[in-house]
């Protein structure tokens, strides 16, 4: 079991493995928007994953790419939809403000 921490509100929620970090977000915060249903489609759940990095499944190529067509990415951007919780350390997250 993980603690995602999510900023810049600072609300937590518990997260087991396999969990998404969109579905631990939405446990959070319901109106957090993400627009293709968690497909990798849309990068609307981009968020930075400032802390916990090796506690989080590594990047795909299908989130690769989308990132890579995203404005605004950095080294620690990810798709909140495609992110999985491995549980073995808390996690913070920080949703870039547009």
């Amino acid at each position: 079991m993980s603690v995602i921490t999510i900023m810049p509100s600072g609300k937590t929620v518990e997260a087991g493995e396999g969990m998404t970090i969109l579905a631990a977000i939405l446990q959070a915060d319901p109106d957090f928007t993400h627009k293709c249903d968690g497909n990798a489609k849309c990068g609307s759940c981009h968020v930075f994953v400032v802390e916990g990095r090796k506690g989080v499944t590594k990047t795909t190529r299908e989130e690769n790419e989308k990132l890579d067509a995203l404005v605004g990415v950095g080294s620690k951007s990810r798709l909140a939809c495609q992110v999985k919780v491995l549980g073995t350390e808390d996690i913070k997250v920080e949703i870039p403000v547009l």
